[in-house]
């Protein structure tokens, strides 16, 4: 209806025609993008009205209006039977401004966009909000099916309850490693030992003064374990093979964790989970 009545407008100024006729289709779809309404058929409307001026008057306009009316009012009332909103409404993507929400924020959507030299029939508050759900897909698909069978660190070192702490300490600084699982008679976990667990037994923020050393002369030294058992956290928390890796995130960042032993479906260890191998794991899927 728009372009209708910009080539009226054009014919009805301009004599030449050729004239009329671009500057009728330039300014038709001029308006359309400013209203966000790009329909192509508008130009052509635009273009009809220049080169026919005898059908496309004023009172012709009346026929079209009925008929542009009838379809918005069929839009609308289909919207709302398929549970849409029409017209629509632009809404930008929830946590789109932050850095950590997606794989980009509003300003490297502007970034892009400055680098991109042509016209896109989309707003871009749309445009990002489609972005950001094909990102959170895309990082589904890819971080989602993992299990923890997949990211585990295997075969994995471990100690037996009664081992005694010495061997278990020169086992750790051997391998470079911070926890030890520490497993049953049939494979199974019973605990966890964890460099911590030395730093805690070794007591380096003590500073022991001459009333302690008193105290220590007279009541005796606290006897000092000697074997895992003693020592080890128990009951370890522990993850199966095929629990999805996207439940550990909160564990390793708000409960405070630091290693998992995996487990499979009998209990038996399997493997190991460290912060190492999520971060590696994260890494891979983003690149991906």
């Amino acid at each position: 209806m728009l372009s209708f009545l910009i080539g009226i407008g054009c014919a009805a100024w301009i004599g030449n025609v050729v004239v009329a006729c671009a500057l009728a289709v330039g300014l038709a779809v001029a308006a359309m993008l400013t209203l966000r309404c790009l329909h192509p058929p508008g130009g052509a409307m635009a273009l009809f009205a220049v080169l026919h001026p005898p059908e496309a008057t004023l009172s012709a306009a009346g026929p079209l209006l009925l008929n542009v009316g009838v379809l918005v009012l069929t839009a609308t009332v289909y919207n709302h039977l398929t549970g849409r909103s029409y017209p629509h409404a632009q809404k930008i993507a929830a946590g789109s401004a932050s850095a950590g929400s997606g794989a980009f924020t509003s300003a490297d959507l502007d970034a892009a966009l400055a680098h991109y030299d042509e016209v896109l029939d989309i707003s871009r508050a749309d445009l990002e909000g489609l972005l950001q759900l094909a990102s959170r897909a895309a990082f589904q698909r890819t971080f989602g099916e993992l299990r923890c069978q997949d990211i585990m660190s295997a075969p994995v070192h471990a100690v037996a309850p009664d081992i005694a702490l010495a061997d278990a300490w020169k086992l750790m600084r051997r391998e470079a490693i911070k926890a030890l699982p520490v497993v049953g008679e049939h494979g199974e976990v019973v605990g966890i030992i964890t460099m911590a667990d030395f730093m805690r037994l070794a007591n380096l923020d003590a500073h022991e003064g001459m009333g302690q050393r008193l105290r220590s002369l007279i009541l005796g030294r606290p006897r000092q374990p000697e074997k895992v058992r003693n020592l080890m956290s128990t009951p370890a928390q522990q993850v199966q093979t095929e629990q999805p890796v996207m439940a550990l995130v909160p564990l390793f960042s708000e409960a405070g964790h630091h290693h998992f032993p995996v487990v499979d479906r009998e209990g038996q260890l399997v493997g190991i989970i460290t912060q190492t191998d999520l971060v590696r794991a994260l890494a891979r899927a983003v690149a991906q």
